[in-house]
């Protein structure tokens, strides 16, 4: 099957503090060499700590930011720049889930005042935003309530319409439920899934809880200091993770099922200064495994097993 997106070797870089006269500002690669695809009705979910880069990686996706370097191509077509006409009528088709439901909702506006503005922009008939709240589970009374008014379960669900009210073909999800307490995460996460059953939705989603992603994802890209560090299919995070890292993450998932680890991990230390990232495997300072090799060489993404990559060195000794 054709990918709906694909994105090859993208590296975005952003400057940190202010350049002097003899001192030019310093730069930290947010993003570096991500390469990924996402086929029609698949979700591929993007894990890592916070700075890890998968927020960068979302913005370029939907091209709120430029990429320094590679290539993103929807549908078979290369992303256009921003802010033409060409980009609006592609991001019809693209849509985003914010993580900050309430900060990504006026608190002056009704909800469904909202809900039909993307609409009015588009020049779509304004009856399908009662559609769309219907198909989140809101009832047709909550379309006349403000923000305020309203849980953050149920807003969640406002931003989730919002983005489907346009009917489109892949959704960028972004921390959905990390704001939400455990009970309505799972209300949300069984949502998520419904409606890409009903209506053959892609979604990029993106998480720092990697229980979450195992459970809502076809595959998984696992992400590190801006590259992707392991990639393959959900099962095989279940029978087995291959990268150190990986199992590090699956490690502190606070509820640990065994039968999902590759062996217990533990992170140890904080992660390196971004902008600063160390030499060779970047995990090596807080890798239990790191041998010399690690620490001047960088791996490469090397596939181990179906469909299943890692870059990582030592990942024969250490299975």
């Amino acid at each position: 099957m054709t990918a709906l997106l694909r994105a090859t070797g993208l590296r975005k870089s952003y400057a940190t503090g202010r350049a002097g006269l003899f001192r030019p500002s310093a730069r930290f690669n947010a993003v570096d060499g991500v390469t990924l695809h996402i086929k029609p009705g698949e979700t591929l979910g993007v894990v890592g700590e916070s700075g890890c880069g998968k927020s960068t990686l979302s913005r370029l996706v939907l091209g709120l930011a430029q990429a320094d370097a590679g290539e993103i191509l929807f549908d078979g077509a290369p992303l256009p720049r921003a802010d033409t006409d060409d980009w609006r009528r592609m991001r019809i088709r693209m849509q985003l889930v914010h993580q900050n439901a309430a900060g990504a909702l006026d608190p002056r506006l009704p909800v469904r005042a909202q809900v039909e503005e993307a609409l009015r922009i588009h020049k779509r008939a304004p009856e399908r935003a009662a559609r769309a709240l219907s198909d989140v589970g809101l009832p047709p009374a909550m379309a006349a309530r403000y923000p305020h008014e309203m849980s953050g379960g149920q807003l969640q669900r406002v931003v989730i319409a919002r983005a489907l009210a346009l009917d489109p073909d892949l959704l960028v999800l972004d921390e959905p439920v990390s704001a939400l307490d455990v009970s309505i995460q799972a209300q949300i996460v069984n949502l998520i899934r419904d409606l890409q059953a009903a209506r053959g939705l892609a979604y990029l989603f993106v998480s720092h809880d990697v229980a979450v992603v195992r459970h809502v994802a076809d595959r998984i890209a696992v992400m590190y200091l801006g590259r992707v560090v392991e990639e393959g299919p959900t099962a095989a995070f279940r029978t087995g993770a291959l990268h150190p890292y990986t199992r590090a993450l699956l490690d502190a998932v606070p509820v640990p099922d065994p039968g999902c680890r590759g062996g217990a991990v533990p992170r140890i230390g904080d992660p390196p200064n971004p902008a600063a990232p160390p030499p060779g495997c970047r995990f090596h300072p807080r890798c239990p495994f790191a041998v010399h090799r690690c620490r001047a060489e960088p791996p490469v993404l090397r596939e181990f097993a179906a469909r299943h990559h890692a870059a990582c060195h030592r990942i024969e000794e250490i299975a």
